[in-house]
């Protein structure tokens, strides 16, 4: 790593980080904007002024807003997010007990998403322009074009319903061998993974067939070398950078999929703890969650920009 490569990457970190920041303006104060408050929620319609007002007073809602964004992104950078304002419960410790389980569902997602969009793409790359290549193309571009909703409801409609293999509904404190988790997470995960797939596979397949134009591979073609061994042994090396790439890009993707499939199967996860916390207007909660999803994306694209600095030849030397 020269220095050429190091400020470039210590750029993009500085980059991340400041864009982390406005996120953190425009999460608080756009949050800030939801009709109501928790002191409301809690009290109902039936509250009056002065026990509202007490009320707002206990929970810090009648500071000023920059105060309370000061307060908030303070506690933010210790790692103390406060305390649920209707539980009374600290936000770290309602996190931690959710987050598991979102990470463990991305952990499915990818074992089974990059395998099978990188063996798609690349198979796709080799025999481009053939009935493959054309049916992998237009399966791709139907599945990208199909909200997570969509799918997620035709996957219950079908297994669910009409035959009864997997529960729509997927609890995961019942899954306590092999096979019950795979029933539990067969239908996020096919959901997470149709979109996936599609993106990294067309992705993929892009980067090989720019490394399969090149003068070395055409000159390895001159020389005898097989498909596989062109793709393998002198394509994908270099095809690797466009494909870390990628394969971070579309990953970033699952953050905004996982809130979708979460509520719709109702998986104990960051996601649904996030609605609940939107459906009683506990904002701090709220803020915790929505800045554990940006930083996730943000880290995911970090990541992207950092593997093809990194995989460039012509920076590293």
């Amino acid at each position: 790593m020269n220095k050429t490569v190091l400020r470039l990457i210590i750029n993009r970190i500085g980059l991340g980080i400041l864009t982390l920041w406005i996120v953190s303006l425009v999460v608080f104060f756009i949050t800030n904007l939801l009709p109501g408050d928790a002191a409301q929620e809690l009290l109902g319609q039936a509250s009056t002024v002065q026990t509202l007002d007490a009320l707002r007073a206990k929970l810090g809602l009648d500071l000023p807003l920059y105060v309370r964004y000061f307060h908030w992104l303070g506690g933010m950078l210790v790692g103390d997010a406060g305390t649920s304002m209707v539980n009374g419960i600290p936000i770290s410790q309602l996190i931690w007990s959710r987050l598991p389980n979102t990470l463990l569902l991305a952990a499915f997602v990818t074992l089974v998403s990059v395998p099978v969009a990188m063996f798609i793409g690349i198979v796709s790359a080799m025999y481009r322009g053939s009935w493959f290549d054309r049916y992998i193309n237009i399966l791709a571009v139907c599945a990208v074009s199909v909200p997570e909703f969509l799918i997620a409801t035709i996957a219950v409609l079908i297994f669910a319903v009409k035959l009864g293999w997997l529960s729509a509904l997927s609890h995961i404190e019942n899954a306590h061998t092999f096979g019950e988790m795979l029933k539990v997470f067969a239908m996020p995960v096919l959901t997470l993974c149709s979109v996936l797939v599609a993106q990294m596979a067309r992705m993929t397949r892009a980067a090989v067939i720019d490394q399969l134009s090149s003068s070395y591979v055409e000159m390895a073609l001159l020389k005898g070398a097989s498909p596989i061994r062109m793709v393998l042994r002198h394509a994908l090396p270099n095809a690797i950078g466009p494909i870390a790439n990628a394969i971070a890009l579309s990953l970033s993707y699952l953050l905004g999929g996982v809130i979708i499939v979460e509520s719709i199967f109702n998986y104990p996860g960051i996601a649904t703890l996030m609605l609940n916390a939107v459906s009683s207007r506990d904002m701090p909660l709220i803020q915790a969650c929505a800045m554990l999803f940006c930083f996730g994306y943000l880290v995911m694209v970090l990541m992207a920009d950092i593997s093809e600095i990194v995989s460039n030849p012509r920076l590293r030397k």
